[in-house]
């Protein structure tokens, strides 16, 4: 990737001060470059030794800090555990929306939702393990990251109370029971192909071909029946 250049008798008169980031600004950067170094680390450590191993003395040695330099932008291991909860909150949204964004229906946007959790799942198994495995004794996440990972099912739960008044879907339970009962078949399947097939791709394997009959399962039961008049 190249950078152009602009020659200083082009800048637009006033340009000048944004062009030249504050000392301010540049330890922002810096502290946020740094951030994201230890955060990567601490990643490769968690892939390569298991989540419940995550050390502060390791992840400091590999972004070549002493472990007590890590406090002030991460103050215990359990901060840390907490901040990349957080990440993988955020990268499963982002798998999700990214997925619903070519999905019309709501039959269609639940085999998505499937699909993008999967797809989280085997992109990302360390952060997967860490925010829907719980691995970690000890673990909690803050109330600030808790309340952001809440904000999953409650899109589900209104994505499904949206397909109730528009009748594409008819319950015979609450919404909330039947968003609960979504969640456990999408994890469930996913984590038993984590656990026995991880290197199958989506659709295939004894787990990971089971999208289709699951949805079919919903469907056979939520969907309208049609009546004779």
């Amino acid at each position: 990737m190249t950078t152009k250049h602009v020659a200083p008798d082009t800048i637009p008169s006033g340009a000048e001060s944004s062009s030249f980031p504050s000392p301010a600004e540049r330890r922002r950067r810096n502290r946020d470059e740094v951030r994201r170094a230890i955060l990567d680390a601490a990643r490769d450590v968690m892939r390569e030794q298991g989540v419940a191993a995550l050390s502060l003395r390791e992840v400091a040695r590999r972004v070549s800090m002493q472990a007590p330099s890590l406090y002030p932008y991460f103050p215990s291991k359990m901060a840390l555990y907490d901040a990349l909860f957080l990440m993988a909150v955020r990268l499963r949204a982002e798998y999700r929306d990214r997925d619903d964004a070519g999905r019309a229906g709501f039959w269609d946007r639940l085999e998505g939702r499937f699909e993008s959790y999967f797809r989280f799942a085997q992109e990302n198994p360390d952060l997967y393990q860490l925010a829907y495995e719980r691995p970690v004794p000890g673990f909690v996440p803050s109330a600030e990251s808790l309340e952001e990972a809440f904000r999953a099912p409650a899109g589900l739960e209104q994505m499904l109370g949206d397909a109730v008044a528009t009748g594409e879907v008819v319950l015979d339970m609450p919404v909330a029971q039947a968003r609960d009962l979504l969640i456990a078949m999408i994890h469930g399947l996913t984590a038993h192909h984590m656990a026995n097939e991880p290197e199958l791709p989506i659709g295939s394997g004894r787990f990971g071909s089971q999208i289709p009959a699951a949805i079919a399962l919903f469907r056979t039961k939520w969907e309208p029946k049609e009546t004779n008049g």
